[in-house]
């Protein structure tokens, strides 16, 4: 039994994507902060609509999936192959680029608060290829569930398990095998959850803070995760953390390392440099999605 320590963080620094969108990027800031599978983790969260009006206009993407959870908000997703889904407060939308896809997530409001994440997570190679897809989640899809110490815990991917009770969410039987959970807990509550051991994990506190107890039973190490930074975790079988004096909301990503060489260039994710040159040449020739 071991449970995961905090060894890194990454704080979310200001940035913007799109058309001029404002956020905060934490995995992906430069190739040295990525977490295999998991290629970028954004944060937008603004009450002025110039920080998100303009939105995301279409733009490709070729050999990863993007999920996109929606806190507060509504934006309309559209793509080549004729999907049409409204992200709204509490949904997702779980999108794999594979061999091509065009699309366009544009708000569809122009005042209000504008909230939630984008993630990017990397493909196998013997996936990159492979016909692009899209779900819609919509938040009544999205299992919730009540903590024993206060709280909730929310599942988008993958399956938590609390007692005797398993709460899977919508996303099941990917190669990655991700999980993503989001928890909210009160001051000083206590969360613990297992997890397989070869799994890559990190936490994002979108509010508040909370302690990372790890280590063994004979060995624990404590480690602040401040609000606004990606703590990346140890090896180990079991997490456990401790909400802060403000209690914390946090999202749980952890998903199986691929292991493969990551070679990117903007909205393309590849292993080689000239499956990179390969899929320019296929969108400039009209060719991306064929």
């Amino acid at each position: 039994m071991k449970y995961r320590s905090l060894t890194r963080l990454i704080p979310a620094q200001d940035t913007s994507d799109g058309a001029g969108v404002r956020l905060r990027r934490s995995l992906g800031q430069s190739p040295f902060t990525r977490l295999d599978p998991f290629l970028m983790l954004d944060e937008f969260s603004s009450n002025d609509p110039n920080d998100y009006v303009a939105g995301f206009p279409a733009h490709p993407h070729r050999g990863f999936e993007t999920v996109t959870y929606m806190l507060e908000g509504h934006m309309l997703h559209e793509d080549h192959l004729g999907n049409r889904g409204h992200l709204r407060s509490g949904g997702a939308q779980w999108m794999t680029a594979g061999r091509g896809i065009i699309h366009s997530e544009m708000p569809q409001q122009e005042s209000g608060h504008m909230r939630g994440f984008q993630l990017w997570i990397n493909l196998p190679a013997a996936e990159k290829m492979k016909p692009a897809s899209y779900r819609d989640i919509q938040a009544e899809d999205l299992p919730i569930a009540d903590l024993p110490q206060g709280g909730r815990i929310k599942v988008i991917a993958g399956t938590a398990t609390l007692g005797s009770t398993q709460l899977a969410g919508p996303i099941q039987g990917l190669s990655t095998e991700p999980i993503y959970f989001d928890i909210h807990l009160p001051p000083h509550a206590i969360f613990e959850h297992s997890i397989a051991e070869t799994h890559h994990s990190f936490l994002y506190a979108y509010e508040g803070n909370a302690t990372v107890m790890g280590g063994s039973p004979t060995e624990p190490t404590e480690a602040i995760l401040p609000h606004r930074a990606a703590g990346v975790l140890s090896e180990g079988n079991l997490l456990k953390f401790r909400a802060g004096a403000e209690g914390v909301q946090l999202i749980w990503l952890a998903g199986k390392p691929l292991h493969e060489p990551v070679v990117q260039y903007g909205p393309f994710v590849m292993n080689t440099r000239e499956e990179i040159e390969q899929a320019l040449h296929d969108y400039q020739a009209g060719q991306l999605t064929g």
